[in-house]
């Protein structure tokens, strides 16, 4: 049996002021990063940021 290994791209995207945003919504990775970093999880993320999906966090 062979383990197929699928690749997807990250959820993210830069915009025309070189801001990169999370899975087309107005929401920064930047953002994003912080609030794991001072230790939100990525379920209290979502529920602050509700334009995001869980699995993009």
């Amino acid at each position: 049996m062979t383990l197929a290994i699928a690749i997807e791209p990250a959820p993210i995207e830069t915009d025309a002021h070189g801001a990169v945003r999370v899975a087309k919504t107005r929401v920064t990775l930047d953002t994003v990063v912080t609030a794991f970093l001072d230790g939100c999880t990525p379920a209290e993320i979502a529920e602050q940021y509700p334009s995001l999906q869980l699995p993009d966090i």
